[in-house]
C-alpha cells in the first residue's frame, strides 16, 4: 500500500471505527459499509454515503436547508435548475485538482461540463483525512467519485422511468436530459417535482459499472478549468487576502535555530517611533515548531514591517546551532557505514553469494544539497477565537488533518474547536504539507485575547522558516559476474520528513525497524539485477537541526538522482548501450510483472515510454562536439501507484566555463487514463522544469543550522532565459488513473547528469552541479 493509502488508513479508522479494518489499496477501497443516499430537498437534490470512508466519507448524510439554501454534503449536489456542485475537500495550488474531480463525477452522471460548479469545504472531522500531496489526489479518487457520479445517473433514470411510465433499461441519457418511451426529462425538472429517493445497498455499490473508455465524454477530452475565471479575474482568495473586522497585524522575528533557542531580550524602544506600532511579544508555544519565536504587532502591515526592523532581539540559542549541510552528509556517511543501522525495505536471498562469486564490484556514492519550496505567495495566516470560545484559521494548507491537533494545542482547546477556512495556495510543492506557520497566528491572537492576528511573513523569513528537503548521501554497489549485474545493494541516509512531523505514519521495514516512505520512495525500482539490498537511514542530525520537510516528488527526486546514474555507470562499465541495457531488464517477471489494475504490465510499461522518449529524442543521432543525450526512466513514487516517466536530455557543456545548458527535455508519461489532458500536460511540464531546476540551477545549504539562501537575489530556480525546448507526449494505456503532481520531476536530473557524461566524459554525481564542479571534474 502507498505511503498516503496507509495514512488515509489511519484516518479512516480513526474517524470511523465501524467501517472496514482491513484496508486493501487505494482504487479497491469500497465506498462504504453504509448506503449510498439520495434524496430530494427543499433547494436541491443531495447525494452522500453514510458513514465515513476513505477519504471521500462523509457523516450520515443527511437533508438539510438554511436560509441560505442547501448544505452540501461530500459528494455533490443538484440544484433545480440543473447546475452540479461538486464538494472538493483538496488543496488548490495551480493543479485544478477541482476540475479534475468533478470530471469523475460529471463524466459518470452524464451532465454537461457547463453545469458543473466546484465549492471547496472548510475543515470538519465528517471529511475524514484533508490532505493534498503524494500525488494522491486522482488516482485514490477516481473510483469512489466516479461510482457516485454513476450511481446518481441510475437514480435519475429510475425517477425518469417511473414518471414517463417505462423500463429504466429503455431510457437514456446525455447532458442531463433523460429520454425514452413516454418523452424526456431534465435532472433539473426532476429535482424540482421531488420525485428522486433512492438508497444504494452496500452490494450495489460494490458492483456498480463504470462506462467503458469508449463512452466517455469528459474524461480525456478538453475542457476548461473550473478555477481558471476566478484566477483571473482577481476574485479567487489566497490565504494572503485574508481580511476581518479589527484585525491586528503581525511579522514575525525569526530564531536563530528552528529548535531550541529561548528568548533572552526584546528592546522595542526604536520601534515605538514607527506610527501604528503597538507592541513585540516572545510567544508562549506549546507544540515545540515555534521555539523562541518573537512576533511584531502593528496596526497595518506596512507599520509591523519597519517596526520589526527595529526591534532587537537576543536568544540563547538551541542544540546543533553550527550544523551544515557537510556535517549532515558526513552523518549520513557514517551511517551507512555502520552496517547494523536502518529499515530494511528489501534483503533478498542470495546477495552475499551473489558478490563472493562476482568477479568485479563497481560502487558510486551520490549526493545532494538542501533544497527549499520557495513558493510564490509567503507564509500566512490570520486567526481568532470568536464569542463562543471556538477559534477561526484563514490560511492555505495541503494536509489540514495533520496541523489540526497542534492547532488546538497552541489555542488550548479540545479537538473540534479549531475551523480552518479553505483558501486558494500561491504554491505548495509540499511546504503546505505542514501548516505550522498558523501555529504562531493562534499563539499571537490567543496573547491578545484571542483578538484577530494576520501574520505574514517576509520572504526572508519564510525561507528560514522553511521545511528544507534535507541534504542526502547514497552508497550504491553492484556484483558483476560474466557482463551482467548478479545483485546490488543500495543505502541512502537524509532527513525523514515523516519522523518529524507525522511519526504516526512511519512502516515497519522487514527488519521490524521503521521507516520513513516519503525519504525512500523511488528506490524499489521495476530492474531485474539480481538479488537486491535496500536500507533506509534516518538522519537524526538533519531532523533535529531543521524541519525536514515534503517537497514535490518528495525521496524520488533525490533518489532516482541516484538510481538512474548507478544504472548508467553499469551500462558504460558493462560496454552496453544505456537504453539497450535497461530495456534488457525491464521485464515483467518476479515482483515485476505488476497487479492489476494499478500497474497492470508492470516493468514492460516502464519500457514502453522509455522506447517512446528515445524515439521523440532522435536517440543515436549523430551530435556536436560537448553535446550530449542522456536517458533516465522511472516509476515516479510508490510500486503500487506508478506513473511511469521517461526522460531523455540533450546539453551543451562549456569546456572553458562548465556551465551546462540544456537544450532539450523530451518526456514520456504513462499514467493511465487522464482525466483532464490540459491539467496533466501542465503539470507534467512544470513537473519537468522543476527536475531540470533541481538538477543545474536550484538549491542551498545549511548553515550554522539555517538555509544560507533567503531571497531570489541568492537563491537562483530555473530563469525563463534557461528554459530548453521541452516536449512531452503521454501514452494513455486505458488503465486507473495515477498521479501527475510529482511523477515527472524524479526523470530529469538523472537524465542531465547522463548527458553530461556523454557529452564531456566526466561523472558528476552531486546535485545542483555547478559549473565549478564540471570544472573540477574535468581536471581530475
Amino acid at each position: 500500500m502507498s505511503g498516503f493509502g496507509r495514512i488515509a488508513a489511519y484516518y479512516r479508522n480513526r474517524f470511523a471505527p465501524d467501517v472496514a479494518k482491513s484496508v486493501p489499496d487505494c482504487n479497491l477501497i469500497p465506498l462504504s459499509r453504509r448506503s449510498f443516499i439520495i434524496g430530494t430537498g427543499a433547494a436541491g437534490l443531495l447525494f452522500g454515503f453514510g458513514g465515513v470512508g476513505l477519504g471521500t466519507g462523509v457523516a450520515e448524510a443527511a437533508i438539510g436547508t438554511s436560509r441560505d439554501g442547501y448544505t452540501p454534503t461530500l459528494w455533490y449536489s443538484i440544484a433545480a435548475d440543473g447546475a452540479v456542485t461538486v464538494n472538493i475537500k483538496y488543496a488548490e495550488m495551480g493543479q485544478h485538482i477541482g476540475t479534475a474531480l468533478a470530471r469523475m463525477v460529471a463524466d459518470e452522471l452524464e451532465v454537461s461540463w457547463d453545469m458543473v460548479r466546484i465549492h471547496a469545504v472548510d475543515t470538519d472531522a465528517k471529511w475524514g483525512l484533508m490532505s493534498t500531496g503524494g500525488s494522491y489526489s486522482v488516482f485514490g479518487e477516481f473510483k469512489p467519485l466516479s461510482q457516485a457520479g454513476a450511481a446518481g445517473r441510475i437514480a435519475m433514470i429510475d425517477a425518469a422511468a417511473q414518471l414517463l411510465g417505462g423500463e429504466a433499461s429503455a431510457y437514456t441519457v446525455r447532458n442531463g436530459r433523460i429520454s425514452g418511451p413516454g418523452g424526456s426529462i431534465t435532472y433539473a425538472e426532476l429535482v424540482s417535482q421531488g420525485a428522486v429517493n433512492r438508497v444504494f445497498s452496500p452490494d450495489e455499490i460494490a458492483g456498480m459499472p463504470l462506462k467503458p473508455i469508449n463512452e466517455r465524454r469528459l474524461i480525456g477530452s478538453p475542457g476548461r478549468a473550473l478555477d481558471i475565471p476566478a484566477k483571473v479575474d482577481g476574485t479567487a482568495k489566497y490565504g494572503i487576502d485574508a481580511r476581518t473586522e479589527g484585525m491586528v497585524y503581525a511579522r514575525p522575528i525569526i530564531p536563530p535555530t528552528r529548535y531550541g533557542s529561548v528568548v533572552e531580550t526584546i528592546n522595542d524602544t526604536a520601534a515605538k517611533s514607527i506610527l501604528g506600532y503597538q507592541q513585540t511579544i516572545a510567544l508562549d508555544d506549546p507544540t515545540g515548531f515555534v521555539e523562541g519565536w518573537v512576533v511584531v504587532l502593528a496596526d497595518t502591515y506596512p507599520a509591523a514591517m519597519k517596526a520589526a526592523r527595529l526591534v532587537e532581539v537576543s536568544w540563547s540559542t538551541g542544540r546543533n546551532s553550527t550544523v551544515s549541510d557537510k556535517d549532515i552528509l558526513d552523518f549520513g556517511r557514517k551511517q551507512i557505514d555502520d552496517s547494523s543501522g536502518g529499515s530494511l525495505l528489501r534483503d533478498d536471498d542470495g546477495l552475499a553469494d551473489a558478490f563472493a562469486k562476482a568477479s568485479e564490484n563497481l560502487q558510486a556514492e551520490y549526493t545532494t544539497s538542501t533544497v527549499i519550496q520557495f513558493t510564490l505567495e509567503p507564509l500566512n495566516a490570520t486567526a481568532w477565537r470568536d464569542d463562543d470560545g471556538h477559534w477561526e484559521v484563514l490560511t492555505g494548507n495541503q494536509w489540514q488533518s495533520l496541523i489540526l491537533p497542534h492547532l488546538e494545542s497552541a489555542a488550548g482547546v479540545e479537538s473540534g474547536q479549531v475551523t480552518m477556512r479553505t483558501y486558494y495556495l500561491g504554491g505548495g510543492y509540499g511546504r503546505r504539507l505542514f501548516g505550522d506557520y498558523a501555529i504562531p497566528a493562534i499563539l499571537a491572537s490567543k496573547a491578545l485575547g484571542g483578538r484577530p492576528v494576520k501574520l505574514l511573513a517576509e520572504r526572508a523569513e519564510d525561507s528560514r522558516f522553511s521545511t528544507p528537503r534535507s541534504p542526502s548521501v547514497q552508497r550504491f554497489k553492484a556484483a558483476l559476474q560474466k557482463g551482467d549485474v548478479v545483485g546490488m545493494e543500495h543505502h541512502a541516509s537524509a532527513g525523514w520528513p515523516t519522523e518529524v512531523m507525522s511519526p504516526g505514519d512511519l512502516i515497519e521495514g522487514l527488519n521490524k525497524v521503521k521507516f520513513d516512505p516519503f525519504a525512500i520512495h523511488g528506490a524499489e525500482h521495476w530492474y531485474s539485477l539480481g538479488p537486491q539490498k535496500l536500507r533506509a537511514l534516518s538522519n537524526t542530525l538533519a531532523n533535529e537541526t531543521v524541519v525536514p520537510g515534503w517537497l514535490r516528488s518528495v525521496a524520488a527526486g533525490w533518489v532516482n538522482w541516484g538510481l538512474e546514474s548507478f544504472v548508467d555507470e553499469l551500462a558504460r562499465k558493462l560496454g552496453r548501450d544505456p537504453l539497450e541495457f535497461r530495456l534488457e531488464r525491464l521485464k515483467a517477471e518476479g515482483r515485476n510483472k505488476g497487479e492489476d489494475p494499478v500497474s497492470t504490465g508492470g516493468a514492460l510499461r516502464q519500457a514502453a515510454v522509455l522506447r517512446r522518449a528515445a524515439e521523440m529524442s532522435g536517440y543515436g543521432n549523430t551530435l556536436p562536439p560537448d553535446t550530449g543525450i542522456g536517458i533516465a526512466c522511472t516509476h515516479g513514487q510508490e510500486r503500487d501507484a506508478p506513473t511511469w516517466c521517461a526522460c531523455v536530455a540533450q546539453v551543451h557543456v562549456d569546456r572553458a566555463t562548465g556551465k551546462v545548458t540544456c537544450q532539450r527535455l523530451d518526456m514520456a508519461i504513462d499514467a493511465g487514463s487522464l482525466i483532464h489532458p490540459d491539467g496533466a500536460l501542465a503539470q507534467a511540464q512544470g513537473g519537468a522544469l522543476w527536475g531540470l531546476s533541481m538538477a543545474l540551477h536550484e538549491g542551498t545549504e545549511i548553515v550554522n543550522a539555517q538555509v544560507r539562501d533567503l531571497n531570489l537575489d541568492a537563491y537562483s530556480p530555473l530563469r525563463m532565459a534557461d528554459l530548453p525546448e521541452l516536449n512531452v507526449e503521454f501514452i494513455d494505456s486505458g488503465t486507473v488513473p495515477t498521479g501527475l503532481g510529482e511523477p515527472p520531476v524524479t526523470a530529469p536530473a538523472p537524465a542531465i547528469g547522463n548527458a553530461i557524461f556523454n557529452a564531456i566524459g566526466v561523472r558528476i554525481r552531486h546535485l545542483p552541479i555547478r559549473p565549478e564542479d564540471v570544472l573540477a571534474a574535468l581536471k581530475e
